[in-house]
């Protein structure tokens, strides 16, 4: 067959060392010979699983490894909350003012009399919060529910409110933010007030939404992203449309892209931003493409922003 036989040169190569034993060998000289072989191998294969700290990067994990791993060692991907059958895309709503409002509307009374001296009108600051991705998705997509995961002052969610509304789609945009900022960000926003630790940035998120008139189709669970989007899917609360745009190294990106895709609907869109930052492949992006590997996804551009279709 084919298979069996070998290339002139190696064949060769044989030969010649099969002539050279048979000259130079004696017994001893053999039994030498094997005794260094036992040794190299056994040196060779210490060093194969040798893995000095010091001699360690940030983590990475290739392609052959993920391949070639265990079942007990692919564990560490995994996210294993238990997601409960989808609710209907109308019942989006009223399930997580249940859940999370003592079923009325957190825009209600909206803002209390201590809070209102406090806010502006309006203040819509965001980070490629109108990028053309926007846009491209939701006209593909055509979203009965979109989760956001990250809000801060809900300029991506009121634009999306804005050209799902423009297509004449009844869309329920879900915000998942603790609305709490980072420290520091004060120094950004001056015009934001603390209030006894509170930095207010939930009521003046709450304020916008109300300035643009949006507050039936944009509702916020104020809570953490991971334990918010494990609550999600335990209510069987399910998107469309995900977009994951809270921390931006790479353990926060890596949490909230794996649950954010416990909550995204079968054949659904998941995206977000900052693919191409100063962090390089040691932040989102990092997060990203580790996640489309395991899961053998493919990872598009669009602009800053990065999408991945679970088609």
């Amino acid at each position: 067959m084919k298979e069996d036989r070998q290339p002139p040169l190696l064949h060769h190569h044989h030969r010649r060392l099969a002539a050279f034993t048979r000259k130079s060998f004696t017994k001893s000289t053999a039994y030498v010979v094997i005794l260094v072989l036992i040794s190299f191998v056994l040196g060779y294969l210490s060093a194969a699983s040798y893995h000095p700290r010091q001699h360690s990067q940030s983590p990475t994990i290739s392609q052959t490894t993920i391949v070639t791993a265990t079942a007990a060692e692919l564990d560490h991907y995994r996210f294993t909350t238990q997601c409960a059958d989808p609710v209907h895309p109308k019942l989006v709503r009223q399930t997580v003012l249940d859940r999370v409002f003592n079923g009325t509307s957190p825009y209600a009374s909206f803002p209390p009399p201590h809070i209102s001296p406090l806010l502006r009108e309006s203040r819509i600051k965001g980070w490629g919060s109108n990028g053309a991705v926007f846009g491209n998705l939701i006209r593909k997509v055509k979203p009965e529910t979109i989760i956001e995961v990250g809000t801060f002052l809900g300029a991506s969610a009121i634009n999306m409110a804005r050209l799902t509304r423009e297509l004449g789609l009844k869309t329920q945009i879900l915000c998942v933010d603790d609305f709490r900022g980072w420290p520091g960000f004060l120094d950004r926003f001056r015009e934001l007030k603390m209030v006894n630790g509170d930095v207010m940035l939930m009521y003046q998120f709450m304020q916008n939404v109300v300035h643009v008139n949006s507050t039936e189709s944009v509702l916020f669970v104020p809570f953490q992203t991971g334990t918010t989007l494990d609550k999600l899917c335990e209510w069987g609360v399910f998107g469309d449309l995900v977009e994951v745009d809270a921390g931006h190294d790479f353990h926060s990106a890596w949490i909230d892209i794996n649950r954010a895709y416990k909550v995204l609907r079968p054949g659904g869109v998941m995206f977000g931003h900052d693919y191409f930052t100063a962090a390089d492949n040691r932040g989102v992006r990092r997060a990203v493409n580790l996640f489309a590997k395991v899961n053998g996804f493919r990872v598009k551009i669009d602009g800053q922003h990065w999408v991945i279709d679970s088609a």
